[in-house]
């Protein structure tokens, strides 16, 4: 019999973290959440609630008395808990760099004095404007100016890599670092700017799919249990302890196509319009242009192969608005 282990996730009640809640559970496993729900959801773990094996604090990662003592309790920590969406980077940077940096400063220290094994989400936006595809996890980090706010959260990410890294480094702590690339699946709000949810909640209501700039950037998707699966098992291998590892699909598509795609899929009958960055996010945005992992390194770690199609994940996603509005 598998033996019971205590996770604590941080941003658990998120569109990833409350994934990974349920299949944790499911292992039998304990789990404690903590989020302080302003991209997150209650209702994504409502059905754990009155789980024995599953513990829901509403509060703050920054809060150091409360995060000690949930710490002390667990033997593994994901740490997932961040700013979501271009658009809250750019409506709240100083809660960006402030969840990011305090954040993670009180989840090292704590995992090095009580000997924790941690798991941290970074971001494919680490990668900024660098035009090298696909991007490997060695690859030189390229970002915009400091006066432009888009990229503070990759930034902070940056950041936190770092110091991450140099724990594991000069203090040997056990730490996994992943860039997510483009994660999508059910639960995954259209409010935030993500793509896929977006352009599905447009389709359904048959109102026009807006696509930002000109849908030349292109993006590969990842599906949200593939992710997970990723991450349980990454967490468990010393050999990954220090290491970066990208974690997405190798399905390429523009966003314009992703919009046809859509449409089509859904039967839409929706037009596709056109709208300038700059109306969106105000003047001088930059938009990554071209974003593909390279995932052989994930690949040869954990033998990670994503299965689930683009097709699929569009389907998914469908499903349960629909079932929301039903």
């Amino acid at each position: 019999m598998q033996q019971k282990e205590t996770y604590l996730v941080t941003g658990g009640a998120g569109f990833i973290g409350s994934h990974l809640c349920d299949e944790l559970l499911a292992q039998g496993h304990r789990v404690i959440v903590i989020d302080d729900l302003s991209t997150g959801s209650k209702a994504n773990i409502a059905h754990h609630l009155d789980n024995p094996d599953f513990e829901f604090h509403h509060n703050t990662v920054t809060n150091y008395p409360l995060m000690e003592s949930l710490v002390k309790r667990c033997d593994y920590i994901f740490h997932l808990a961040s700013v979501v969406g271009v658009q809250s980077v750019i409506d709240s940077p100083v809660k960006t760099i402030e969840t990011g940096a305090r954040g993670m400063n009180i989840l090292l220290n704590l995992a090095e004095q009580y000997d924790r094994t941690v798991l941290f989400t970074s971001t494919s936006e680490v990668y900024g404007k660098s035009s090298k595809l696909p991007f490997s996890e060695d690859d030189d980090l390229l970002f915009g100016g400091t006066h432009i706010g888009r990229w503070s959260y990759a930034c902070s990410k940056a950041l936190d890599e770092f110091h991450a890294l140099a724990y594991h480094q000069e203090r040997k702590l056990r730490i996994v670092v992943v860039r997510l690339f483009n994660t999508v699946g059910p639960r995954q709000s259209p409010n935030y700017g993500m793509v896929i949810p977006r352009f599905v909640k447009f389709a359904l209501a048959n109102r026009p799919i807006p696509v930002y700039g000109d849908g030349s950037h292109r993006r590969c998707f990842g599906y949200v249990k593939d992710v997970t699966w990723a991450l349980r098992r990454l967490i468990k291998r010393p050999e990954c302890y220090g290491r970066v590892f990208n974690i997405g699909s190798n399905e390429e598509t523009s966003v314009l196509d992703l919009a046809h795609k859509i449409k089509a899929q859904l039967g839409s009958e929706s037009e596709i319009v056109f709208v300038p960055y700059e109306q969106v996010y105000g003047p001088g945005f930059e938009e990554t242009i071209d974003r593909a992992p390279d995932t052989r390194r994930v690949r040869e770690a954990i033998g990670f192969d994503p299965q689930t199609t683009l097709a699929e994940m569009i389907d998914l996603v469908a499903k349960l608005q629909t079932a929301e509005h039903a």
